[in-house]
């Protein structure tokens, strides 16, 4: 699934396979999902940031088969089962379609026994955000973090991060559906973001230790953090209070990935799939996620 130019639509597209050069292998995708940067990229607001090989395949994520491997490749061979996170240098090839061409070295991790593509193919760029944006806050057993963002695919990732680590987490998500949502991954609270700092002060009278801005309005969010908290924003929002402030851009390297893809496996952290859609029906998954969804869509190849 390609768009040709700026502006255009997202269409189904035949395009030559590509070939693997020094260093990097084929995949024959199985599993994709859409992410944020997806729709970034379909928009055009990369440009200037980064080149755009036209046509563009959306797809961050990818999970598959290694089916040709290029010269000086010596991790992996033919055969081999692999997930990750397409990280090339320009914009064109991505996880819509049948096949990828994707560094050896970066982005790249082995499909573990147990895992599966379909739930692969919707970990890697959102499963890596949320444990950076964590990992950024560091919180401690008993602190409280507030994740603004909560019901997407980062933040439900982040949700579970964060209570693994004896977070109190307070996730924001609307009354119903969204609050059982966030709430089954382990948050301690739903707070409805209409009222944010009502219900944060409810439960959090003094403010928040540390604060996960993946959605939302950041002053808002900063200003919910006790004096000299610690925020962290894949949004890149720079807090004009003197508070500790990162912000966030995933690092999907192997180690990351691998480290996910564990978690998984052994059930300590959940892929949040709510709805799954085969390639043809990509350009669907995406006006859906813009739409506003919950959790992971995730596209089959």
């Amino acid at each position: 699934m390609a768009f040709p130019d700026f502006g255009a639509v997202l269409a189904p597209a035949d395009l030559p396979v590509p070939a693997p050069g020094p260093g990097e292998v084929l995949v024959r995708v199985h599993a994709s999902s859409v992410n944020g940067f997806d729709l970034g990229v379909l928009g055009g607001v990369f440009q200037g940031m980064f080149a755009y090989d036209f046509p563009v395949v959306l797809g961050k994520d990818f999970s598959g088969t290694v089916e040709e491997a290029g010269d000086g490749v010596t991790s992996l061979a033919p055969g081999d089962e692999v997930f990750g996170v397409v990280m090339r240098p320009s914009l064109g090839q991505g996880g819509f379609a049948e096949y990828v061409v994707v560094s050896e070295q970066y982005g790249l991790a082995k499909l573990p026994g147990g895992l599966g593509h379909a739930r692969a193919g919707a970990l890697g760029l959102a499963g890596t955000a949320a444990l950076n944006a964590v990992e950024a806050v560091a919180p401690a057993p008993g602190e409280t973090v507030l994740i603004s963002g909560a019901t997407g695919g980062v933040g439900a990732f982040a949700v579970q991060l964060a209570a693994a680590l004896g977070a109190r987490v307070i996730a924001t998500a609307r009354p119903g559906a969204e609050a059982a949502f966030v709430t089954g991954l382990g948050a301690a609270w739903a707070v409805d973001p209409a009222d944010l700092e009502a219900r944060v002060r409810a439960v959090a009278p003094d403010g928040v230790d540390a604060a996960l801005h993946l959605a939302g309005d950041g002053a808002a969010v900063t200003a919910l953090l006790t004096g000299g908290g610690r925020l962290a924003s894949t949004l890149h929002y720079s807090p004009e209070r003197d508070v500790k402030a990162t912000a966030v851009m995933a690092d999907p390297n192997p180690a990351t990935l691998a480290r996910l893809a564990a978690d998984a496996v052994a059930g300590r952290l959940r892929v949040p799939v709510s709805r799954t859609y085969p390639l043809a029906e990509a350009a669907q998954a995406v006006a859906d996620f813009t739409a506003g969804t919950v959790g992971k869509l995730a596209i089959t190849i």
